[in-house]
């Protein structure tokens, strides 16, 4: 069976603004085309994502409705040479996280499981035949992915202490275990699982199809961070799955280790948007907001904030840059996508801080107009409660902080 790609759109003729949050004009390392492809996926956010963002994260609803049109713009296919639509840098493709979690960190999280970590699964781990199955359907949106890593309990020692177990019967596998926090595991077509070999004790993956038999995925409920993922708890009970379902290149951890690295620079650039995003509606709020008379942006204690959270997002640009560019060195090691989402996602977390003290008691109301006519604080609450996620997923703040450490000393902390 084949697939044909929908096809992109007519780039737009001129390339996207700079961001006003780009004080030092980073957008201009990209290429033209590039440039063009910014332009049509701001405006898409703009026009499609951005004004309903607040309501569907107060409502806890994802928007799954968009998958098609989000595939159109090559979203999840430019990131493999058999599926994007133009040759394009590492350094795109993490401008491309930014301007989505600018727009809802919960749009940007949804691609970066879809796109990121499972569709890198396969393109890292799968053999020629599954990647030739699995990669064009996954970038035409015609299925949806998730990752199934974390367990109930074990997050950060999942190298060492992944009790989900896979058992080998012939020409196929018995999967038995939990997962947890499996962003789009609600309602995936796929779920990448990484499993113990019995065996051998390695890490091994498997892609299952559901619905499967003894798969049940239930969505975690009462988040108060990226509202719009749709998280699973996953039970894994006598799961079968072929041989050719298995990801034939995987043979331990470290291989797995690989996508981990790869998708960790995209989570920094990720955290960079949340921290945009708080920033440009901050600004927006403080331009319009009046105290004694003036706006509130004229006082110097205001500007102060502003400044603060501007260079916290600077750094952060300058540090991804490099890490992305490094990837298309092929120079890029574990300690510098580390590096890379530690520093990015604390540093966002100041940022989001500061912008909601500059919002005041509007900047705990999600974004709109109050009753009495007072602009709420547009959507700054949302950013301040996504930031939360962020700074956990894709290695904690302190793992992240140890694996460098072990770089710069040799001497691991925590194995």
């Amino acid at each position: 069976m084949t697939f044909t790609l929908i096809p992109p759109q007519v780039a737009a003729s001129d390339p996207a603004d700079l961001l006003d949050a780009d004080f030092y004009a980073f957008q201009n390392l990209l290429t033209d085309a590039e440039q063009r492809a910014v332009a049509d996926i701001r405006a898409f956010l703009d026009a499609e994502v951005r004004p309903h963002a607040d309501d569907l994260w107060e409502r806890a609803e994802s928007l799954r409705h968009l998958v098609p049109r989000i595939a159109e713009l090559g979203l999840y296919a430019n990131g493999f040479a058999e599926t994007r639509h133009f040759d394009n840098s590492a350094v795109f493709r993490g401008w491309v996280a930014m301007e989505l979690s600018r727009a809802d960190p919960s749009i940007a999280t949804f691609i970066g499981v879809h796109s990121g970590l499972a569709m890198t699964s396969i393109a890292v781990g799968g053999s020629d035949e599954q990647k030739a199955e699995w990669l064009p359907v996954l970038a035409s949106g015609q299925a949806v992915a998730a990752f199934g890593l974390t367990e109930p309990g074990h997050g950060s020692d999942t190298a060492r202490g992944l009790e989900t177990t896979a058992e080998r019967r012939g020409d196929h596998w018995v999967l038995n275990g939990a997962k947890r926090w499996i962003g789009n595991g609600a309602f995936a077509d796929l779920v990448v699982i990484w499993a113990r070999d019995l065996s051998d004790d390695q890490v091994k993956g498997f892609l299952v199809r559901t619905p499967a038999a003894g798969f049940a995925a239930t969505k975690i409920e009462r988040k108060q961070s990226l509202r719009g993922v749709e998280n699973a708890d996953i039970v894994l009970e006598d799961v079968v799955v072929a041989e050719s379902d298995r990801l034939q290149r995987i043979d331990g951890f470290r291989d797995l280790a690989v996508v981990l690295r790869l998708t960790r620079a995209d989570v920094a650039w990720q955290g960079l948007g949340v921290g945009v995003g708080a920033y440009e509606a901050a600004l927006a709020y403080a331009k319009a907001r009046t105290q004694f008379g003036k706006p509130i942006a004229s006082f110097q204690l205001v500007q102060e904030k502003l400044a603060v959270a501007l260079s916290n997002i600077t750094a952060s640009i300058a540090l991804s840059v490099r890490v992305s560019q490094m990837q298309d060195e092929g120079i890029q090691a574990d300690h510098h996508s580390a590096m890379a989402k530690a520093f990015v996602s604390a540093r966002m977390r100041e940022t989001v801080a500061l912008c909601r003290e500059i919002c005041g008691g509007n900047g705990i109301q999600l974004g709109g107009q109050s009753q009495v006519g007072i602009p709420a604080g547009y959507g700054v609450a949302r950013y301040f409660a996504d930031a939360e996620a962020v700074f956990t997923f894709e290695g904690t703040y302190d793992m992240n902080s140890l694996i460098v450490g072990r770089a710069i000393t040799g001497l691991s902390a925590f194995v």
